[in-house]
């Protein structure tokens, strides 16, 4: 089967550019279905890197979208109070109808990040924790039955309505590259989600990711392998790079060369994007995040046309 193209919308880049306004964000979620993309996605920080709300901005999105999936890439679920998370995608799922996908991740520990957790009143230490908490009580939440809970968030025959449009809420995917990561993935979520730098280490770990699903007892079938990628098209391979050098510098305020070893990251001609986007569906991608690095909207269209010539 044919991978799957999903394209991130640029939150964080239109609040850098000074350029917050929703509705070009909603005509380009629109153009991105007309073109054939199969996914619509959002990121997620609150002081950090400063952007849309995600859960808000899906909901726009789902009302103006048809066909489309609509994901988080990904959501930072320990700094939100779970009960009312659940009660938020439930929502946005019903919007959607049953179109919606949660990309999850527990955060890098970088200053900036550090300093959103404590806003939050969030402890940075216990966020894999509280997250992991917070998810178990969301999946119970949206079975619509009452739900005590002696944890983090104490409850007592809770019952949340509407619960989601698809049995059991939307599929939950994580991200990260460890060990421990990978091994949560395969063990109880239904997709694995990194920004891993080569084709190759990618499906060397998404083995391991399978290999977890099969210790716990799950088909490793049931999980989906997906990739979220950066990238920057120009004929002119030296001013790609220039390009995305320039985007990561403004983006994370972190060298280039620090954000290029941990992320999959291509620069050059629409040629050889689709080599190596070619090598990673070889690998077991079966569904792509594509963030664009300058001039989004060109790009958009030029990720149409090499998809069609990949035969995808």
């Amino acid at each position: 089967m044919a991978p799957k193209l999903g394209y991130l919308l640029p939150t964080r880049e239109r609040i850098m550019e000074g350029r917050p306004e929703v509705a070009p964000m909603l005509t380009a979620a629109e153009k991105a279905e007309d073109l054939g993309y199969d996914s619509i996605w959002v990121g997620d920080s609150v002081l950090a890197r400063p952007r849309h709300e995600p859960i808000s901005l899906l909901a726009g999105v789902a009302a103006r979208t048809k066909h489309v999936e609509l994901g988080t890439a990904v959501l930072l679920p320990a700094l939100r109070n779970p009960v009312m998370l659940a009660h938020q995608v439930a929502t946005v799922d019903q919007i959607s109808e049953g179109r919606l996908i949660l990309g999850v991740g527990i955060a890098t520990d970088v200053p900036n990040i550090r300093a959103e957790f404590a806003a939050a009143s969030v402890p940075f230490e216990k966020r894999v924790g509280t997250m992991l908490e917070g998810l178990r009580l969301c999946r119970a939440l949206w079975t619509g039955e009452p739900v005590d809970w002696d944890g983090r968030w104490p409850i007592k025959q809770g019952v949340l309505a509407p619960t989601p449009s698809r049995p059991g809420g939307p599929p939950i995917w994580i991200g990260g590259s460890v060990e421990a990561a990978m091994k949560r993935a395969g063990g109880e979520f239904d997709g694995w989600f990194p920004s891993t730098p080569t084709a190759e280490g990618w499906g060397a770990d998404f083995g391991k990711v399978q290999g977890f699903a099969k210790d716990a007892g799950r088909n490793p079938a049931d999980v989906t392998g997906a990739c979220y990628v950066t990238i920057t098209l120009d004929e002119n391979e030296s001013r790609a790079v220039e390009r995305i050098d320039h985007f990561f510098e403004q983006y994370y305020n972190r060298p280039p060369e620090a954000m290029k070893r941990r992320s999959a990251i291509y620069a050059g001609s629409a040629a050889g994007a689709a080599e190596w986007l070619a090598g990673y569906a070889d690998a077991g991608v079966e569904h792509f995040v594509l963030r664009f690095a300058g001039d989004g909207e060109r790009q958009l269209e030029q990720f149409a046309k090499i998809r069609s010539n990949l035969g995808w």
